[in-house]
């Protein structure tokens, strides 16, 4: 545990201290994300915090080459340069996007590329379990594609919640974090045994370490923006550690009740439920109001959020880890029980303040309408009447 610590705060302390001089280069170079209609933020930012993100990876990487846990690793295996080389990629096509703007094709381009990279360094699923059939071992013909797409999903994921101060950084360290804990108490793989590390654990903390070590500065009111520069790498990271994790292992789920949960190939899926949940509901958000689905999130809930990940990954530690099915069913119930104490109330406020906005309004137009009606014509034989009167 202790060298993922030094991985860790390697990482953490680089991304906090680099922050803020990545800031002022920044405002320097006149790197500003300038508020606008489709903008939550209400004035100029700086943006392209994902050069201190990527720094904060080269300061993991390079600390972990220092220590002997991990020779055995990197003898084996180039899957962290692998990371470095699509992490390099993926920062410059996302700070280009940043700095110039550029169109959705050239970005999935560079999105693309960097998952090539990852592939060619050999992060790729190797074997992937399928109900009903076993362990397959995938050929090039089906692990090149699918690992691919998966990075692409990864990547527009967090690229996509990252809307409001805090919320993409926050997510990706509770994942991270999460995801960390399965891969370091699950069984040693046999590719690297127990006494050495892993590819998996070791971007694990990194991205969580990156990631914390950023918000400081990103939290409400965010001094920097990570920008798409930082989104989508974290993004890359998340997806290589997953790809690393659980599409290496030979060895087929557990039997029993909670084999469909626990399997590695889930574990990820449900840890990293509160993101692509939110993807979802922000597409159908947007596309039900007539919005591009790339408008930014307007939604004041990082907290919130926050708490219901913290709660969907620790259920999904206890499903992949605890051998007992009255204590992961009282995890789940709970979790569900404080998603609904919390989720309710805020639907609740929701309706009530729409409510009274909805009647302000209908009182609005009563009084406008009321104010407009033209005076009524003086009655016969009135004062107005007689004296208009010819004799």
């Amino acid at each position: 545990m202790i060298p993922y610590l030094v991985v860790f705060g390697a990482a953490a302390a680089t991304a906090f201290v680099t922050t803020p001089l990545v800031r002022r280069m920044s405002v320097l170079f006149g790197w500003i994300d300038r508020p606008s209609d489709r903008k939550v933020h209400p004035k100029p930012t700086p943006t392209v915090g994902g050069l201190a993100i990527f720094l904060a990876l080269l300061a993991g990487w390079a600390a972990s080459t220092q220590m002997d846990f991990f020779d055995r690793m990197y003898r084996l295996t180039s899957e962290p340069l692998g990371a470095l080389a699509a992490g390099g990629a993926i920062l410059l096509i996302g700070a280009f996007d940043d700095v110039r703007g550029t169109s959705v094709p050239v970005k999935v381009a560079g999105q693309l590329l960097s998952a090539g990279l990852l592939v060619l360094f050999g992060v790729q699923l190797v074997f992937f379990w399928f109900p009903g059939q076993g362990i397959l071992s995938l050929g090039s013909d089906l692990a090149v594609p699918l690992s691919i797409l998966w990075v692409l999903a990864m990547v527009n994921a967090v690229n996509l919640i990252d809307g409001l101060d805090g919320l993409a950084p926050g997510l990706v360290a509770i994942a991270s974090v999460a995801f960390f804990i399965y891969i370091y108490v699950s069984p040693a793989s046999p590719f690297y045994g127990p006494d050495t590390g892993t590819p998996a654990a070791l971007l694990s903390v990194i991205a969580a370490g990156a990631a914390i070590g950023f918000l400081p500065w990103n939290f409400h009111p965010a001094k920097i923006f990570m920008g798409d520069s930082g989104s989508m790498l974290l993004g890359m990271l998340l997806a290589a550690a997953t790809i690393s994790g659980v599409g290496r292992s030979p060895e087929p789920p557990v039997a029993g009740d909670l084999a469909a949960f626990s399997i590695p190939v889930l574990v990820p899926l449900v840890v990293l439920a509160v993101p692509f949940l939110d993807v979802v509901l922000a597409i159908v958000r947007r596309v039900r109001k007539g919005r591009a689905i790339t408008a930014p999130d307007h939604r004041k809930a990082v907290l919130l959020m926050y708490l219901w990940s913290a709660l969907i990954s620790g259920s999904a530690l206890a499903v992949a880890l605890i051998n007992g099915r009255l204590v992961v069913g009282l995890v789940g119930l709970g979790a569900l029980l404080i998603i609904a104490a919390t989720a309710l109330p805020r639907v609740w406020w929701s309706r009530a303040r729409r409510a009274r906005r909805e009647e302000r309004l209908a009182d609005k137009a009563a009084a406008a309408v009321a104010s407009a009606k033209p005076p009524e014509p003086p009655a016969s034989g009135s004062k107005l009447e007689t004296e208009d009167t010819p004799a």
